[in-house]
């Protein structure tokens, strides 16, 4: 196996890269287990100015890694600049807030002092995914590395020249060498990469059949994991909302990195009354948007990364149609380039409904009011995220506290964000990254008490 990235708009190949031996990857593990050793004793403070000098590294390659970002998986530029940012950002949010997030807490005990402190673990292997190349790691990475953990990444095979040019970042005199790795590994590799002594846990971001796979093989071992599967999350628009701030939410829920997210939001839940005015908006915004070349600033819309992600979603959006739905906006599509599509009168059972769909395609669902929108929305066997578009705050946050869901947004598109803790429940997955909750799910949670 090799690693092979193709440009989905020019179809041109870029890079190979070639796996990694066995003795490489024991030598990388070795290397890894030793870079650990030295890290957790670097001082905490040490460890974010480390983080805080990566965050300027970020900004100063920007462009280079944005055109990447677009060059392996189609993004559109403007898209690929904002994912860098947002890495910087959770490199500078950890560098000032993890010695605070750190502190031990004290406990009143009958001893003379009881406290509970958290230490690093070892190596974390993260399985990181395409669609967001560099985001997704630096998720899992940065708070890791501020709790001072050692990284090692296997990312997605369409994205090889993304995972060379993260690792080439920590090649400076503020990491210890081999802190964070990249590893071109197969599939079979995998189980013993989690076997390994110095692996302490492992984070994947991917699907439901990936994480399960993976869950299994962690447990084997009696490895810490957690799992950020597949979402197809629900966006409610409930009567008294403002109806033109909800298409734009819309638009933006949807058609981000043309639909390619596990948090984009899937099927619309639209109460009866005002069905049809959304409807009839969100199809006339979604025909404006055109699939454009991704390295150009106007563009939009891109293709998907790779032309059977684009089947697959025009076969679910057949089998929606023949099954009773509408189409109201798009459905065409030209090897990875999908168009913006919409279609209405979905129902559970049917597969825009029932599964996730990775690409620009929109499913509208009626329901008769919002107790009926929140029945629909948890009649999912996924729980990533939910947003509810309301006039009424009472009302959303009435319904928040009985969604199922990781996230709740209210009149707004569900996000990711440093400052909040993210994950999902059911088949979406389990444990949480960023925020304090991120910084702790790979730590030694020790007690200590002094007689």
């Amino acid at each position: 196996m090799a690693y092979v990235s193709i440009n989905p708009w020019s179809e041109e190949t870029l890079a190979r890269y070639e796996t990694l031996s066995t003795a490489v990857v024991q030598e990388k593990l070795h290397q890894s287990e030793r870079a650990f050793r030295e890290w957790r004793q670097t001082p905490l403070a040490d460890r974010c100015q480390a983080l805080d000098n990566l965050a300027a590294i970020l900004e100063q390659q920007r462009e280079q890694l944005a055109r990447l970002i677009t060059a392996e998986m189609g993004k559109p530029i403007t898209e690929s600049r904002a994912e860098v940012d947002k890495c910087a950002l959770c490199c500078r949010y950890y560098a000032q807030e993890a010695e605070q997030m750190l502190q031990s807490r004290e406990v009143p005990t009958q001893a003379k002092r009881s406290f509970v402190r958290a230490d690093p673990s070892g190596t974390i292997l993260g399985i990181m995914p395409w669609n967001y190349p560099l985001w997704q790691v630096f998720r899992y990475a940065i708070p890791n590395l501020a709790l001072g953990n050692a990284i090692l990444l296997r990312h997605a095979s369409g994205t090889g020249g993304c995972a060379q040019a993260i690792a080439s970042l920590f090649d400076t005199g503020a990491f210890p060498s081999g802190i964070f790795q990249n590893l071109y590994i197969d599939h079979e590799s995998v189980e013993g990469v989690i076997a390994h002594r110095s692996v302490t846990g492992v984070t994947l971001t991917g699907s439901e059949q990936a994480g399960a796979s993976v869950a299994a093989l962690a447990g084997r071992y009696l490895k810490k994991s957690v799992m950020e599967l597949g979402g197809s999350n629900a966006f409610l628009v409930l009567q008294g909302a403002d109806l033109q701030q909800a298409v734009d939410g819309a638009v933006q829920a949807r058609m981000v990195n043309a639909g390619q997210s596990c948090i984009a939001a899937k099927r619309f839940i639209v109460e009866a009354p005002v069905y049809d005015e959304f409807a009839d908006r969100f199809a006339q915004a979604l025909s404006g948007l055109s699939i454009g070349d991704p390295m150009l600033e106007e563009t939009r819309l891109g293709p998907l990364a790779r032309e059977h992600f684009a089947q697959l979603l025009q076969e679910q959006l057949r089998d929606s149609l023949h099954a009773g739905a509408v189409l109201l906006a798009g459905g065409s599509c030209s090897g990875a380039r999908h168009q913006a599509t919409l279609i209405g009168e979905v129902t559970p059972g049917m597969r825009a409904f029932d599964e996730e769909t990775f690409g620009p395609l929109a499913a509208l669902v009626r329901a008769r009011d919002a107790e009926h929108a929140l029945e629909l929305a948890n009649q999912s066997r996924f729980g990533l995220g939910m947003s509810i578009y309301s006039g009424s705050e009472a009302q959303a946050l009435s319904l928040a506290a009985r969604a199922a869901d990781g996230a709740v947004f209210v009149n707004a598109p569900v996000v990711s964000d440093p400052r909040l803790p993210f994950g999902g429940s059911k088949a979406s997955g389990y444990g949480r990254e960023l925020s304090q909750e991120g910084l702790l799910e790979f730590a030694n949670i020790k007690t200590v008490v002094i007689r």
